[in-house]
């Protein structure tokens, strides 16, 4: 029986459309009520790493940021760096039909790169926050989010025909009115970290943050911890 209150490693991604009329947008959808975790909450695409993440053949991740994914693991984790990062284009994948990747050798397994003939290429995730689940949750995992920018985006980025059920009401929605929608508070947090982000960067390239923050809640004790 697998123990459902376990942690698990869970990757999220931030699409952020600076080109949207009004100012920067964020992507983002809704649970279904019926959820066990965060039902009718608004969230980034994100999900679960699957141990078939490990094995898909893709790009390689920004330096820093794999050093930083692999910075305070769980002595039960299993799961690295590259892993994380695959599973973030993966849970994109699935849950809004966008990839991030260029046309060569498809990644098997992977339904929606096989169909587009490419590669998924995580280079351009940036890590911006990492945050574990409290106890006493339905579900628990240990969160690493991740912000791109939406040029990365192969095709069209409002062209969700290839989504899945997931999320429902996925949609484009401005940073400030995001903040308004019903959203779980470590998605907040992590939304107003990301528009710091964005202000410094002054319309030019989106940079990794000096520090990633970590929220640690693996035990009973709180901690807050920054990934250097």
């Amino acid at each position: 029986m697998i123990d459902r209150t376990a942690i698990r490693d869970a990757a999220s991604v931030l699409v952020i459309d600076r080109r949207a009329k009004g100012g920067p947008a964020v992507l983002m959808g809704m649970r279904g009520a019926g959820a066990a975790f965060m039902p009718s909450k608004y969230v980034f695409p994100g999900g679960a790493v699957d141990p078939g993440d490990a094995l898909i053949e893709c790009a390689a991740p920004d330096p820093t940021c794999l050093g930083r994914l692999d910075a305070h693991l769980r002595a039960e984790s299993g799961a690295r760096g590259p892993a994380i990062a695959a599973a973030a284009l993966r849970e994109l994948a699935e849950e809004t039909g966008l990839l991030v990747g260029e046309p060569g050798r498809a990644a098997r397994n992977w339904p929606e790169y096989e169909r587009a003939g490419m590669t998924p290429d995580p280079s351009a995730l940036i890590y911006v926050f990492r945050a574990i689940t409290p106890p006493g949750r339905p579900r628990r995992f240990d969160a690493r989010f991740f912000m791109i920018d939406a040029v990365n985006i192969a095709g069209d980025i409002h062209d969700f025909g290839n989504a899945s059920d997931e999320l429902s009401h996925l949609h484009w929605v401005g940073l400030s009115e995001a903040r308004r929608l019903n959203l779980p508070f470590i998605t907040e947090v992590v939304l107003a970290e990301v528009q710091a982000l964005i202000a410094t960067a002054r319309g030019g390239p989106l940079r990794p943050p000096d520090s990633v923050p970590f929220f640690d809640n693996a035990t009973d004790t709180p901690g807050f911890r920054q990934i250097a």
